[in-house]
């Protein structure tokens, strides 16, 4: 069953192609393997980058979020210093 199916995909005296020329069915089988090659590449690398493409998000939120506390902090100080010296 397997290998029937994988004929009908494969094979190009098989599969939709078979009735181009044999240049052209090689090029698109060709053209194909490509494609399916860097859809699987992607998928497979997504997989193993997510993690540390989502750390890294929260990486920079939380030092966005603690760099914002800071200079609100500082500022708080510097408001309380320059009313403290007027």
């Amino acid at each position: 069953m397997l290998i029937t199916a994988s004929k009908a995909i494969m094979d190009p005296d098989k599969n939709a192609l078979m009735r181009l020329p044999k240049t052209v069915r090689f090029q698109l089988m060709v053209v194909l393997s490509c494609l399916w090659s860097i859809i699987f590449c992607v998928s497979a690398g997504l997989i193993v980058w997510l993690p540390g493409y989502i750390l890294a998000h929260v990486a920079l939120l939380l030092v966005g979020i603690f760099g914002t506390s800071w200079a609100f902090k500082q500022a708080e100080k510097y408001r309380s210093n320059m009313r403290a010296n007027a």
